[in-house]
């Protein structure tokens, strides 16, 4: 077993604390003004920023749970549609569908990129079957 598969055993609380810490912090900065954020380089800023938020997320949600790969999975996707519909109330900021595509496409990524650490920590595909108590 390599160091970095027992360090990511070992880290595990680390890595749900973590999860939760990006979660807040992206709802955090996508609900601000934007006028209290930094000014957009290109046009394509915006999607790229989404992207990369929820390619973070979901290889930290996916190592954080790694039993439960559709429930985050789904929960990220609707996480992105709630943030959208949120700027979309709000009076400073805009809802766009473009957005949740972008976090759909970060979401792909990052289930890419935590794809291996959780093949290398031998992740079940099923939850392991209880085994009847002995009588």
């Amino acid at each position: 077993m390599t160091a970095a598969v027992r360090m990511l055993r070992w880290s595990h609380p680390g890595l749900v604390w973590g999860f939760w810490a990006l979660l807040l912090g992206v709802a955090v900065l996508s609900l601000m003004p934007a006028s209290y954020l930094p000014a957009q380089i290109f046009s394509l800023w915006d999607k790229a920023q989404h992207a990369l938020a929820f390619t973070a997320l979901a290889t930290l949600g996916l190592l954080a749970y790694p039993r439960q790969p559709w429930r985050v999975a789904i929960g990220l996707l609707a996480f992105g549609g709630a943030i959208e519909l949120a700027q979309a109330a709000t009076g400073w900021r805009h809802g766009e569908w473009s957005d949740w595509l972008a976090d759909a496409v970060g979401l792909a990524a990052g289930s890419a990129l935590a794809w291996r650490p959780r093949r290398l920590i031998g992740v079940p595909t099923q939850p392991a079957a209880q085994a009847s108590p002995p009588r």
